[in-house]
């Protein structure tokens, strides 16, 4: 196990490596954040101070040579705006953005896992056309369309929900169905798909003919070994969550990290727009590598087959 966490840890390290050159690339073509900072009749010579101060004057390698020493030390610079610490910034909104991500998360396990074994053990039935037809029509349904549609249900006609902010669970509910959603359509579709086929193997028939309970024949032995494909799509879910994060932040105005790096890149911010994509990043990466090692506890074989590659 040692040495397959180490392995996933290295490659962890070139993952990061090179999100952190490509972000940090895109940054300084897409714009100049100095043409920002100064009015409109600045001279050529303010211009060219102010690069100097804020060290933009320097070659690009040098540039980032500086912004990686800095980042292994968890120092991103500061804002070119607010002159705060990015990483201070960043840190100051990452539990919103974390409590968002895992209430999405549960919300849209909640739904799916229940949904995909009802569906398979009533396979062709109504219900799993149901299912099926919700399914397709959830993966097809924009993220910005039903957080908006919910506001307007819930805050606006009904008002029994807040429709922006944080600060109250009730704050909470509307954003966490909205990214719950956004997950629960693949994730049912593929619990599905693993129950039907644990359902025909030769361990279930056996455990039914020995007269075990159709719910732990389900629960304790089918939907375990079902997990690994749902287990293994949470770990990528996650990168995803995170993603159309961005969009429910900006929705329903949650002070999270999505949402202010939404706003840095608005103003070409370069410190809290490449701190707050590494620390995404790398909660990814982490996420990833938890996923890895849970598929292993799962089923060992895949640690065993990676160990022989």
């Amino acid at each position: 196990m040692g040495t397959f966490v180490a392995r996933r840890l290295v490659r962890a390290l070139f993952v990061c490596l090179g999100i952190s050159l490509i972000t940090f690339a895109l940054l300084h073509v897409v714009g100049d954040p100095v043409l920002l900072l100064l009015p409109q009749s600045a001279s050529d010579e303010d211009v060219r101070l102010l690069k100097e101060k804020l060290g933009l004057d320097r070659p690009l390698w040098a540039q980032y040579a500086v912004f990686l020493g800095g980042a292994l030390r968890g120092d991103f610079g500061q804002s070119l705006f607010t002159q705060e610490s990015a990483f201070a910034l960043i840190w100051e909104r990452m539990p919103a953005t974390l409590e968002l991500t895992f209430a999405g998360m549960l919300v849209g396990l909640a739904i799916a896992i229940p949904l995909g074994v009802v569906s398979a053990i009533r396979r062709g039935s109504l219900t799993d056309r149901l299912c099926t037809v919700g399914a397709v029509a959830g993966q097809a349904m924009p993220i910005f369309w039903l957080g908006i549609m919910l506001i307007i249900l819930f805050a606006v006609i009904w008002r029994v929900l807040p429709a922006s902010g944080r600060g109250t669970p009730a704050h909470l509910i509307l954003p966490a169905i909205t990214l719950g959603a956004y997950l629960a359509p693949l994730t049912m579709r593929l619990t599905r798909s693993g129950m039907l086929d644990v359902l025909t193997q030769d361990y279930i028939r056996t455990a039914r003919a020995k007269g075990v309970g159709e719910r732990v024949v389900l629960f304790k032995h089918a939907l375990r070994n079902a997990a690994i494909p749902i287990v293994t799509i949470l770990g990528v879910q996650f990168g995803r969550l995170l993603g159309g994060a961005v969009v429910t932040e900006t929705v329903f105005a949650w002070p999270g990290v999505a949402s202010l790096a939404v706003k840095a890149i608005r103003t070409y911010d370069y410190p809290v727009v490449q701190g707050s994509v590494v620390l995404l990043a790398l909660l990814i990466v982490l996420a990833n590598l938890l996923t890895d090692i849970a598929v292993t506890w799962l089923d060992p074989r895949i640690r065993l087959e990676d160990r022989g590659a």
